[in-house]
């Protein structure tokens, strides 16, 4: 039933389907200046991959004691996401739709919570979706295919302003009205500090361990590729696999620490779900300060350069060119890992106390800054 010349992962495949054509063979990175260039002119970041980071001792330590120290706070955030998806589809015939590749270790997580505490098989598929370019409609087009009934949950890690969610809802709206395809833009994410999805764990910044690193705790999956010369009409958007980083793969290490603490704490998780809204409105809170900032520091004429939240704060000193980053506080644990990577890369950190978000990262736009 599923599709062939997928991307490998180092995931079981009860756990997800990558629904991405494979370009391991036949793509390569870009330099970090490469990239920079070709985004900052006109080019679309998903024509290109970065070269994938190798963390030092000292991260590796971090992300560590991150996973250990947090572990138990985000199982029980699995737990209620994963209740509150159950609620709020009123159906127990649900397809999860992760979004790669943030959201797959998420989409895995909550699929093992309705397996082991739900008595629930939820089928668990991760897609592409891409800003400015939307979701990969091919991807979607297959999974209704193979699950005409079924509700399908969109799931993605967390929130930085909402570019993606925004995407997701244009791409849900055009495949209903063109095709009938019956889906839902209501993407539950497991940090959504930007108050722009309805469906969560917590709307605290917090660091969900999984950020701090890419695809050694993404089933050595890359990010996404969109590029004309290695996917056609009909393909799904591609990826790699990086199977030379096995030695440094914590992919199942990271969900079977989490997955492991589920019998502490899916009782309270449960029962929070039960007594709280299944749902929240989206204020898009994050987006006026995210605004405010691109006044004062860019003139305003570039929102893409503002990364706001610890996971997308975490993207930009791992994968982009960054200029400063903005903390509300030296001390917060969730912060820790990107003191680490700032002085790596001799970025600036600066303290603003009344910060919306716990961090923000700016990314350098030219010479003028």
């Amino acid at each position: 039933m599923i599709a062939t010349g997928l991307v490998k992962s180092s995931y079981s495949e009860e756990d997800i389907t990558f629904l991405l054509k494979d370009l391991t063979e036949s793509f390569t990175e870009s330099t970090l200046e490469e990239r920079e260039k070709a985004v900052q002119t006109g080019a679309h970041y998903a024509e290109r991959l970065p070269v994938e980071y190798r963390p030092s001792e000292e991260y590796t330590r971090l992300y560590k004691e991150s996973v250990e120290k947090t572990k138990e706070q985000w199982s029980y955030f699995i737990g209620l996401l994963a209740t509150r998806i159950r609620l709020n589809a009123k159906s127990d015939d649900v397809v999860l739709v992760s979004l790669a590749r943030a959201g797959s270790p998420v989409g895995i997580l909550i699929r093992r919570f309705a397996k082991q505490k739900m008595g629930l098989e939820w089928p668990h598929y991760s897609v592409s979706i891409l800003r400015g370019k939307g979701i990969d409609e091919n991807a979607l087009r297959a999974i209704r295919k193979w699950h005409p009934n079924s509700r399908i949950q969109f799931v993605d890690g967390w929130t930085g302003k909402g570019a993606i969610q925004t995407e997701l809802t244009k791409s849900v709206y055009s495949l209903n009205e063109k095709e009938g395809l019956e889906l839902h833009d209501d993407m539950a994410v497991l940090a959504d500090p930007g108050a722009c999805s309805t469906l969560f764990g917590t709307r605290e910044d917090l660091l969900i361990p999984s950020a701090c690193l890419n695809a050694t705790v993404s089933g050595l999956v890359s990010r996404t590729i969109l590029n004309e010369q290695f996917i056609g009409k009909g393909d799904f958007h591609g990826a790699k696999f990086y199977g030379e980083l096995k030695e440094e793969d914590v992919s199942n290490d990271f969900i079977d620490q989490i997955s492991a603490c589920f019998s502490k704490t899916a009782e309270a998780a449960e029962k929070e779900a039960y007594s709280t809204p299944v749902t929240a409105e989206r204020t898009w809170q994050g987006k006026m300060e995210v605004e405010e900032i691109g006044e004062k520091m860019y003139n305003g004429t570039n929102y893409q350069l503002i990364k706001p939240g610890v996971g997308e704060t975490t993207r930009v000193l791992l994968r982009r060119d960054p200029w400063k980053i903005f903390v509300r506080s030296l001390e917060h644990p969730s912060v820790q890992h990107l003191l680490v990577l700032a002085q790596e890369k001799q970025t600036p950190v600066e303290v603003v106390p009344d910060l919306f978000y716990r961090a923000i990262g700016l990314i350098r736009s030219g010479p003028e800054i």
